[in-house]
């Protein structure tokens, strides 16, 4: 027996002074040691996601840590208070680039004319006076970071800039004051902290490109709301609504939280929640969700969730846990991370080694190694798949697809088979009743009084469906007396001092009661689901019962179903349907989306064993059902798809949620995660490339320390860039 009660807690941090991912790497490490605690570092979104156990360790606790590791942290304020701290940090490293810059352009004029056989070389000593502040100001932050970084016992990308411009600045030092005629470096060390300083500037402007998404979602939400109270309107700030609230939306203005309306109606844009371009007609009942925009006419609406329960907080903290999660490629590249200053430590060593050995000079073989330690670059690797699930995960949350982690995404591209449920799936999921056949003797509307009555106790789609059409024929309705309902089959209820039962053919005729076969084969062959309603036999064992009548239903398929199926099978995936409907419906349904394969009367319980079944012949599944009656089955795939269901978001039940109820979503989930992974296979490309093509470069004597200097601070800025191209992937409806 599991005796393991101890309870857990989730914690979010910002951190702060990561330059690299080698620290991310040495702060996830850190918080790991601690007893019962698990952490992850997202490097692109500097954020800590810690799992902990409150009896072993706390918040401060946590933070302690972080800071005993040489960096700082703190719990993660609201976006805006973040916003605004990034962006005084971005300004205050912009003002130091500048001076920077300044500083250093005198040394790099005296290089470029150079290039043009002009030797107006400055003294020495200018040059002296120009690098040193550049060198141990501007500079600090590198001999800080290094400091820290080597005290907690590793080894990050500071450690590389301060050595290299350090060895640099000294050896040039040493030539002026031993008054020695040799090549000064001033210019070189100097450049590298400049270019570097340019590259994080870039860096940090292009991350904050790759969370657009995200802001422009939490800018949606009105500042105020239009409150009515005592017979007065008064405008209050949102925060202060309160469940129950009555709220007034004006044409043009963003609903504020989630309600209902209770008066007036109006055409709502819900594009920002669902991708859905079409604005949704809204009356008395109705529900409207927090930011989106209403079109035409007043509403007046009941406020039912604020805060943190609305639709859109919601949204915003799937796609932050989406973004700040791992994707399973990220590993290799975390591995490589973890030793790869080091590794260009001791390669900067033996280049030093090399070149003084061969009689190139201390001046050359230092120059060489110093090279080798600027153009080394572990942020290009830590960056590679992270800003790519940043973009991705905020585009899609933009199309209206909700992904949970990077490693749905991830799998996703992957999918060999979608398993489709077909209500609510493949249809609109709210059948009708078409046709009402009595047996010989009855009537139609003794039928559907009877059917409806003992429909009341039952939630199946089919009862609710002959319910509201009981109450659209005004049918008076009977109370029923004992009641049972048998999941996938049907229902026994007592009404008026007798035993009737309601239900599939199968349930019907499992009850010794003789059917009209061929009456509905014919509907079934319509593609119409068919009920029957029956006498139960009566106490004797094999007395027959006695039928009722037939009941038809129809469940339209959705009008992008086809469409969406052919578009899946074009990408190689194969299609299989689930119905709990006969072989002849699901045959008719399956025919009309185009799905060649289908399994009949498979009960809820059993879609699971389905899923299970196309699993163990060794290819990766996804399932996509409503989130809710589906659960097992979506438990069971190795990507689960969870379709928006009326108003009723499952947000919670799968890897994937779709705002639009429509299949061709989940054509477009997988459209992305393929787009995902295929610029973080190439980001990864060119940061492998880079430094393996680089490094060697370095110590053979081939690149000047400013040159390598400039490439590695292009390397991170190349693979976020590239990264930000996934802004340009549009849903498919968007493409037409």
């Amino acid at each position: 027996m599991d005796t393991d009660t101890r309870p857990s807690s989730h914690a979010e941090l910002q951190i702060s002074g990561m330059t690299c991912v080698a620290c991310a790497a040495r702060i996830e490490k850190v918080l790991n040691r601690m007893p019962e605690v698990s952490a992850r570092i997202n490097f692109a979104t500097e954020k800590a996601q810690i799992d902990f156990n409150p009896q072993s360790a706390n918040l401060p606790a946590l933070i302690a840590a972080v800071q005993r590791a040489g960096y700082d942290a703190h719990p993660v304020r609201d976006f805006a208070a973040e916003k605004e701290t990034r962006a005084q940090a971005y300004r205050h490293e912009r003002t130091q680039f500048i001076i920077a810059l300044l500083l250093t352009t005198p040394l790099l004029l005296e290089m470029a004319l150079m290039l043009f056989g002009l030797h107006a070389m400055l003294p020495v000593w200018l040059q002296w006076l120009l690098a040193t502040p550049v060198q141990f100001w501007i500079g600090k932050r590198f001999y800080d970071g290094a400091w820290h970084s080597l005290r907690g016992g590793g080894a990050n990308m500071d450690v590389l800039v301060a050595l290299g411009t350090s060895a640099a600045y000294l050896l040039s030092c040493a030539m002026l004051l031993l008054q020695i005629d040799k090549p000064v470096y001033f210019e070189a060390s100097a450049t590298i902290i400049t270019l570097v300083l340019l590259g994080k500037l870039l860096e940090t402007r292009a991350k904050g490109k790759a969370s657009a998404a995200l802001e422009a979602l939490i800018n949606l939400q009105p500042r105020l709301a239009h409150l009515e109270r005592d017979g007065r309107m008064e405008d209050v700030p949102v925060a202060q609504v309160k469940p129950g609230d009555i709220f007034l939306v004006r044409p043009g203005e963003n609903v504020p939280v989630d309600g209902v309306v209770q008066d007036g109606a109006s055409s709502v844009d819900e594009a920002m929640l669902t991708g859905e371009s079409l604005p949704q007609e809204k009356r008395g009942g109705d529900k409207v969700y927090a930011a989106t925009l209403n079109q035409q006419g007043l509403l007046k609406c009941r406020a039912v969730a604020v805060g943190a329960q609305t639709q859109l907080a919601a949204i915003i903290r799937l796609v932050e846990q989406a973004q700040g999660s791992k994707a399973p490629i990220q590993k290799l590249a975390d591995k490589i991370s973890g030793i790869f200053v080091p590794v260009v430590l001791g390669i900067a060593s033996l280049t030093f080694i090399a070149w003084w050995a061969l009689g190139s000079g201390f001046a050359v073989a230092l120059i060489n190694a110093v090279s080798v330690l600027v153009i080394a670059c572990p942020c290009a690797l830590g960056l590679a798949t992270p800003t790519a699930v940043v973009v991705a995960t905020g585009r899609a949350a933009h199309a209206g697809i909700l992904v949970k982690d990077a490693a749905a995404l991830e799998r996703a591209h992957k999918l060999a088979v979608l398993v489709v449920d077909k209500t609510g799936t493949l249809t609109s999921g709210k059948p009708a009743v078409t046709d009402l056949l009595p047996a010989p003797g009855g009537s139609a509307e003794e039928l559907l009084q009877l059917a409806a009555s003992m429909a009341q106790g039952s939630t199946h789609p089919l009862s609710r469906a002959l319910l509201e059409y009981a109450q659209a024929q005004q049918a008076a309705l009977l109370r029923p007396g004992a009641f049972n309902e048998l999941s996938g089959s049907g229902l026994r209820a007592e009404i008026g001092g007798a035993n009737y039962l309601l239900g599939s053919p199968a349930f019907i005729a499992s009850e010794n009661i003789v059917l009209n076969n061929a009456q509905m084969l014919d509907l079934q062959r319509q593609g119409k689901t068919v009920i029957a309603v029956a006498r139960a036999p009566s106490s004797p064992a094999g007395m027959q019962g006695e039928l009722a009548g037939i009941i038809a239903f129809a469940d339209t398929l959705r009008t992008s179903s086809a469409g969406a199926v052919k578009r899946l099978t074009g990408m190689g995936i194969r299609v299989v349907m689930l119905s709990g409907d006969n072989a002849a419906t699901a045959h008719a349904i399956a025919g009309k989306a185009g799905i060649a394969e289908f399994r009949a009367e498979v009960l809820p319980q059993d879609k699971s064993d389905h899923v299970q079944a196309l699993r163990s012949e060794g290819l990766l599944v996804g399932m996509v059902g409503d989130g809710i009656n589906d659960a097992p089955a979506l438990a069971a795939a190795d990507v689960s798809f969870a379709m928006r269901s009326g108003s009723d978001i499952a947000i919670e039940a799968a890897d994937i949620t779709l705002m639009r109820n429509d299949l061709m979503s989940v054509a477009d989930a997988i459209s992305l995660s393929r787009a995902a992974l295929k610029k973080i296979r190439q980001n990864l490309f060119f940061a492998f490339a880079y430094n393996v093509l680089g490094i060697p470069l370095a110590a053979l004597g081939l690149l000047n320390p400013v040159i390598a200097g400039a490439a590695m601070a292009m390397s991170s800025v190349s693979v976020v860039s590239n990264a930000l191209l996934l802004k340009r992937w549009q849903p498919y409806n968007d493409k037409r």
